[in-house]
C-alpha cells in the first residue's frame, strides 16, 4: 500500500512539474504554453522558440535540395510582436532560383477560457525583390496577442548544392529545443563546421541505402544525421565584438567533392596552392598586380629621387592616400581596374591598394598583397580556402627587415596603420612565387589617451585647462571628429557635459595623418557646497560614462581590436581652502596581469594631485574574462563619478 501511494505521489509530482513549464516535447500546443508569459531563465526575453525542427534532403524526383522547417513560437509580451513576421531569403543567380512553398501557420490564443485557433490567410504572404541576388517572401501571423503561440512551417527548394542548408541553433531570442536532421547523399562530400562553441545535446548519424537513384546510371547512399541543442540562450550583441556571425551557434556546410553517377569527380574545395594559381591569372587580382606600365609618370621626381627606402615608401603611400578617393566599395574580386582608378581618381579597395602595391614594387620595395576579412564580415576559415570569406585587400611592405601593413583608403592613417575595420586577427598573404601563408593582423602600437588637468578655485568656481594627447586609434577617432568639422568640434563636448563648461578649444595637430593628436580646452565648473563644506569631483572630463558590459553572461570574446591605456592627472590649487577629505587609493587588476588600474589622491600645502591610470594589455579577451572586465569597468565608472574632494574655506 505504501509503495502504491508513493507511486501515486510521484506521478502527481511529475504531472505538476510538467504543467509548470512549456511543452518542449513536440508541436502540440498546451493551454500552459499559452498562459505562461515569462521565461524564467531569461526574464528579458520578449519571445521564445519552444520547439523547432529542420529537415534537409535531396528530393528523389526533382533532385532539388529541400528543407522543411517547422517551428513553435511563443510571444511573451508586446515587444515580441516583431517576431510575428517571418522573412524567408531566396537566392537567385544565373537563371536559377530558390523557391518557398507549403507556407502554413496557426495562431493559438485563449479567449473566454478556451483555446482558439486562427490560420494564416494566403493573402498575407508577400514577395518582394531585395537585391539582384535575393528575393524576400514575408508573411505576418494573424490575431497576435500577448501570450500567443504560433505553429508555422514552410518548405524551401534549392538548386544550389555548393552550400548545403545552414542551420542556426541560436538567434536573438531563446530556444528550448532546436533540432536539425540533414540527409546528405554520398555523391556530395562537405566540409562541416559547427560554429559558436556550444555543445550538441544530440549528435547521431546512420547510413541509409539507395536514397537516390538515377535509372540506368546508379544509386547513392545517404548519411542521415540528427543534431539537437536545448536551452539555448538568446544571442545579444554588446560592445567590443566583431560580427555576431563569428559566434552565433549554427552548423554550416561547404561543398568539398562532388562524385557524379558517371564516375566523374570534381574537387570543389581546392588547396591554397591551386587557389593562388587561379588568382595569379585572374583579371581582377593577379593581372592587375602586374600592371606596372600604368604607374609610369605618376610620381614626382622628388619622390623617385629619395634614396632612403622607408622615406620613399612613406612618400608613395602619402601620394596614393592624397590623390585617390575610396568609393567605399568592398568589391575586391569584381570589375577591378587600376587604369580606371588612375583616370577617375576614385575606386574600390582593391584598385587603390593594388596601385599602391604596384608603385612600391616599381620603386624596388618588397611588397605583397594580403586578403583580409573585415570585422563586420566575420573570420575567414583557415581549414580550407574559401575565397568568398574575404572582402578586403591590403599591402605588406618589407623594408630593412621590418614589415609594414598598409591601406591607402583612409586619409587619417599614418604609415603602417590599418583602419579599425581591418583589425580582425589574421589575413592571407599572397605570394605567387614561393606560396602564401597566414599573417597576424594587429595594431602596430599601443593606443593612448591622456588628460592633464590644471585647476584653480576662483569665486567658488573651478577654472583651468585640459591638455589631451591621443595616440594610435584614439588619435584617429579624435582627428576624424576634429578635421571633419573643426567649428562644431567644441560643441560636441559642450553638449555632452552637463557639469563642466567647455569654453575654448585649440588643436596643436595640423597634419591629419600625424599618429598623435594634441589639443587643449579651457574649462569651468561650479563648486557644490553643503553648509560650510565644498565638494569637488576632480574628473572634469571622463573616459567612460557608463559600464559597457551589462549581460549576466557573455559567451563570446571581448574584442577591443587593439591594446590601449588611459591616464588622467589633475593638479588642483587649493590655496585659501582647508582640505577635509580626499578620495581613497584604489588598485584593481585583471587576471593574469592583463590589465591594471591605479587611482591615487595626495595633498600638499596648497594643492591636491590626482593620478588615475588603467590599461588593457590584450586586444582580445576570452569570454572567461567577462566578469572580471565587467567589475573592472564598474571600478572605472565608480571612480570617475564618486571620487569627491571635500574642502572648507579658511577663516
Amino acid at each position: 500500500m505504501k509503495s502504491f501511494l508513493l507511486c501515486i505521489t510521484l506521478a502527481l509530482t511529475l504531472h505538476i512539474q510538467a504543467q509548470t513549464g512549456f511543452n518542449t516535447e513536440g508541436f502540440e500546443v498546451t493551454k500552459q504554453d499559452i498562459e505562461l508569459n515569462v521565461y524564467e531563465k531569461d526574464s528579458t526575453a520578449n519571445a521564445l522558440v519552444i520547439y523547432e525542427i529542420g529537415r534537409s534532403f535531396v528530393d528523389r524526383e526533382t533532385f532539388l535540395l529541400k528543407t522543411e522547417i517547422k517551428k513553435k513560437l511563443k510571444i511573451l509580451n508586446r515587444n515580441g510582436f516583431e517576431k510575428a513576421t517571418e522573412t524567408v531569403y531566396l537566392y537567385v543567380k544565373n537563371g536559377k532560383k530558390e523557391k518557398v512553398s507549403k507556407i502554413k501557420a496557426t495562431v493559438y490564443n485563449i479567449e473566454n477560457d478556451k483555446v482558439t485557433r486562427t490560420k494564416l490567410d494566403k493573402n498575407s504572404i508577400f514577395k518582394e525583390q531585395y537585391n539582384e541576388n535575393y528575393t524576400l517572401v514575408k508573411f505576418t501571423f494573424p490575431n497576435i496577442k500577448e501570450g500567443s503561440v504560433i505553429n508555422y512551417s514552410y518548405t524551401i527548394e534549392s538548386p544550389y548544392f555548393f552550400k548545403y542548408k545552414s542551420w542556426y541553433f541560436q538567434e536573438d531570442i531563446p530556444k528550448l529545443h532546436s533540432e536539425y536532421q540533414p540527409s546528405i547523399p554520398g555523391n556530395w562530400e562537405y566540409n562541416i563546421k559547427l560554429v559558436g562553441g556550444k555543445k550538441l545535446h544530440t549528435n547521431e548519424s546512420s547510413l541509409r541505402r539507395n536514397c537516390l537513384q538515377v535509372p540506368g546510371a546508379g544509386s547513392s547512399d545517404c548519411g542521415d544525421y540528427i543534431y539537437v541543442m536545448k536551452d539555448i540562450p538568446a544571442f545579444v550583441d554588446e560592445e567590443f565584438m566583431t560580427t555576431s556571425e563569428n559566434y552565433m551557434a549554427r552548423i554550416e556546410y561547404e561543398l568539398k567533392v562532388f562524385r557524379g553517377f558517371d564516375g566523374r569527380v570534381d574537387n570543389i574545395t581546392k588547396t591554397w596552392k591551386s587557389v593562388e594559381g587561379e588568382l595569379k591569372s585572374d583579371n581582377n587580382i593577379g593581372r592587375q598586380l602586374k600592371k606596372s606600365g600604368i604607374t609610369k609618370g605618376l610620381l614626382s621626381e622628388d619622390i623617385i629621387s629619395k634614396s632612403n627606402p622607408l622615406e620613399k615608401a612613406q612618400a608613395i603611400f602619402k601620394y596614393v592616400q592624397n590623390t585617390y578617393t575610396w568609393n567605399e566599395s568592398f568589391n575586391i574580386f569584381n570589375e577591378v581596374s587600376v587604369k580606371d582608378l588612375v583616370q577617375n581618381k576614385s575606386g574600390n579597395v582593391s584598385e587603390i591598394n593594388i596601385l599602391l602595391h604596384n608603385l612600391l614594387k616599381a620603386n624596388a620595395i618588397d611588397v605583397k598583397p594580403i586578403l583580409v576579412s573585415t570585422r563586420n564580415n566575420g573570420l575567414a576559415t583557415k581549414i580550407y580556402p574559401v575565397i568568398s570569406d574575404f572582402n578586403y585587400l591590403i599591402v605588406q611592405a618589407t623594408i630593412d627587415g621590418q614589415n609594414y601593413l598598409l591601406d591607402a583608403t583612409d586619409n587619417y592613417l599614418a604609415f603602417g596603420q590599418l583602419p579599425f575595420r581591418c583589425l580582425n586577427q589574421y589575413g592571407r598573404l599572397l605570394d605567387f612565387k614561393d606560396g602564401g601563408y597566414w599573417v597576424d593582423i594587429e595594431a602596430n602600437q599601443l593606443s593612448l589617451k591622456k588628460h592633464q588637468v590644471r585647476l584653480i578655485i576662483e569665486n567658488q568656481t573651478l577654472k583651468g585647462s585640459i591638455s589631451t594627447k591621443s595616440t594610435g586609434y584614439h588619435a584617429i577617432k579624435a582627428k576624424k571628429r576634429y578635421f571633419n568639422n573643426p567649428d562644431s568640434y567644441l560643441d560636441s563636448f559642450v553638449n555632452s557635459n552637463t557639469t563642466t563648461q567647455f569654453l575654448e578649444h585649440d588643436s596643436q595637430t595640423i597634419d591629419q595623418t600625424n599618429p598623435e593628436f594634441s589639443e587643449t580646452f579651457r574649462v569651468e565648473q561650479s563648486l557644490d557646497n553643503v553648509g560650510d563644506n565644498f565638494y569637488i569631483n576632480p574628473f572634469v572630463i571622463t573616459f567612460f560614462d557608463e559600464n559597457p558590459f551589462k549581460l549576466q553572461q557573455r559567451t563570446y570574446p571581448i574584442d577591443f581590436g587593439y591594446s590601449d591605456a588611459y591616464i588622467y592627472t589633475a593638479e588642483i590649487n587649493t590655496e585659501g581652502y582647508e582640505v577635509i577629505e580626499i578620495p581613497r587609493t584604489t588598485r584593481v587588476s585583471l587576471p593574469n596581469k592583463t590589465g591594471t588600474l591605479l587611482f591615487n589622491a595626495s595633498k600638499s600645502d596648497n594643492s591636491i594631485i590626482i593620478y588615475f591610470k588603467f590599461n588593457f594589455k590584450e586586444a582580445i579577451y576570452g569570454s572567461e574574462y567577462y566578469d572580471a572586465l565587467k567589475q573592472y569597468f564598474a571600478s572605472i565608472v565608480d571612480i570617475q563619478k564618486n571620487s569627491l574632494i571635500v574642502l572648507k574655506k579658511k577663516q
